[in-house]
């Protein structure tokens, strides 16, 4: 019989998972750190899934029809999803970027020739970096947007599709590799959506999962005053702030099976360091957010309690959208006598800096 799909959407999910086998026993680790490689979804992330599950909600709902406009807030890796995944369905995508989209996602909704927005359009959130980012403020501005326009507002952040999604498919496929041995879930939180859905269908069929949440240290997220200029991308807190800083998601799934065990910071020059490694080690190129979910990992691996034990930790996306940042900037060693005047190092310095921030912003 014939194998020929007839659209992108056919082919999201059952991603696999792999060992960190080579990186583990360089350093000793006894625990078996699994990664799923979302990036091999269609468009390149696990975003994947969650725009397509958008996209049936909507046509169920009859809110979407072939020819329609679909408009969200991105940081990259959902958009790319909903203009891939939406322009094979005859749809139609605009993004409003956040701070931080790479030149390269730039480009790439370019190359579908989607017509861009800056974050910052939407009125309600144009002073977050004064007060910080009000997901509820945001829901508020995208959807007067969507009203004012005739648009379809995709909701990746409030729409309970999301983690269903997860709770549907990436929940059991990571449960049917791995035999029902898993012992900890670690992924990064930006939606909560892979989070909240993986962790709520493990939980049912392993109570005593641990799951794990990992988000950026402050010195990583654009709004915080130590903010260093290199950001994990896609990242909003899951704890240690106010309640209306939470993503929607975990707020909102509390009383429906799902909770943290542990919420992990990462500074994103660790998860640069991790990437790097890993890139050599197993020759995986991961996107920063899936280095900072492994280097959680790797935190966890190192703990006693978890030798001989299965960690699965999302691998949301690779690093090819992240080459204009420091993400693989490998730090060149020089020789004493190269090296300049103390001046000049401090100038050098404060240089590279600046170049990191402007890339990274």
């Amino acid at each position: 019989m014939s194998k020929i799909h007839r659209s992108i959407a056919e082919l999201v999910g059952n991603t696999p998972l792999v060992e960190l086998t080579n990186y583990q026993a360089r350093h000793g680790l006894k625990a078996h750190i699994i990664g799923k490689l979302e990036y091999l979804n269609p468009s390149g992330s696990v975003k994947d899934r969650l725009a397509q599950a958008l996209i049936e909600e909507g046509r169920a709902n009859g809110d979407i029809t072939d020819g329609s406009t679909l408009i969200d807030v991105t940081s990259g890796n959902t958009g790319i999803s909903l203009a891939a995944l939406g322009h094979a369905q005859g749809l139609k995508f605009i993004p409003y970027l956040e701070p931080g989209t790479t030149q390269e996602r730039i480009d790439i909704f370019e190359g579908y020739g989607l017509d861009t927005h800056s974050f910052t359009d939407i009125e309600e959130v144009a002073d977050f970096e004064e007060k910080g980012l009000v997901p509820d403020d945001l829901v508020r501005g995208i959807t007067r947007i969507a009203e004012e326009q005739g648009y379809y507002y995709a909701g990746q952040t409030v729409r309970e599709s999301n983690q269903e999604a997860h709770y549907r498919t990436t929940g059991p496929e990571i449960w049917e590799d791995t035999d029902g041995h898993v012992d900890y879930f670690v992924a990064l939180g930006g939606t909560a959506g892979t989070l909240v859905g993986v962790g709520r269908y493990l939980r049912e069929k392993n109570p005593d999962v641990k799951i794990i949440g990992v988000h950026g240290a402050s010195s990583s997220r654009p709004d915080s005053e130590d903010f260093t200029g290199n950001i994990i991308d896609g990242t909003l807190p899951l704890g240690g702030v106010s309640e209306e800083f939470l993503p929607t998601l975990v707020k909102s799934n509390r009383d429906n099976g799902f909770r943290f065990d542990e919420i992990i910071d990462v500074r994103a020059e660790d998860a640069y360091e991790t990437a790097q490694a890993t890139a050599e080690s197993d020759g995986l190129f991961l996107g920063t957010s899936a280095a900072a979910a492994l280097t959680a990992a790797i935190e966890v691996a190192k703990r006693p309690e978890a030798a001989g034990k299965n960690i699965v930790v999302i691998y949301a996306d690779n690093g090819f959208k992240y080459l204009s940042t420091g993400l693989y900037k490998r730090k060149k060693a020089l020789s004493r006598d190269a090296l300049p005047s103390a001046v000049d190092t401090d100038t050098a310095a404060d240089t590279e800096t600046a170049a990191v921030q402007a890339a990274a912003v």
